[in-house]
């Protein structure tokens, strides 16, 4: 089958499961934009929209295997997404909830010590998880969180394709997550 742009959804699917690359590609290329536009409505962050939907379509390859072919894929597509934003909605508000204590909580001096200590032992941990990254990973992590540079631009700096960058960051973000999951327990208040 040559032409993948006058299939149905569901031959789409089909295809995808057997992996079929130009499959895959015409369900990009007919859903990517419809997906940015809502993670975008929600998210309002542009960097990270494109974070968010080049994940969906990361995950719909490597998760190809146990799609139901009778399954609607916009709507697989949606809920994904859907869901993706709410756990990181969740998360943001346990983070700025934490983030909200430190800063509001009345602490004596030496509390306010063992409190430094804490926040510079997260800080190490953080850094040395960043050097820990693989060297370019590293750099396109580091240009984006620590520089605040777009993914445009470090596309152009270090003359690569902004779907290169998106990845990266995406895989550098699921390493951190891991990592600093099992990392938090340990430090208590």
């Amino acid at each position: 089958m040559s032409n993948y742009k006058s299939l149905s959804d569901i031959d789409l699917l089909i295809q995808l499961k057997n992996g079929n690359h130009s499959a895959y590609t015409e369900i990009y290329d007919r859903y990517y934009y419809l997906m940015f536009l809502f993670a975008y409505k929600k998210l309002r962050d542009e960097d990270l929209t494109k974070d968010f939907v080049q994940e969906l379509f990361i995950n719909l390859w490597s998760k190809r295997n146990n799609l139901s072919e009778n399954g609607k894929l916009s709507s697989y597509l949606y809920i994904s997404i859907r869901s993706r934003i709410l756990d990181y909605f969740t998360h943001q508000k346990v983070e700025h909830k934490y983030l909200d204590f430190l800063r509001n909580y009345q602490i004596s001096s030496s509390e306010t010590a063992d409190y430094l200590i804490r926040e510079k032992q997260l800080s190490n941990y953080i850094e040395k998880e960043i050097q820990a990254l693989p060297r370019k990973m590293r750099q396109i992590f580091e240009l984006s969180r620590k520089d605040h540079l777009s993914h445009r631009e470090i596309a152009e700096r270090l003359k690569t394709s902004e779907h290169n960058i998106s990845k990266q960051i995406v895989n550098a973000l699921k390493i951190f997550r891991t990592k600093l999951t099992s990392f938090l327990p340990f430090i208590t208040l």
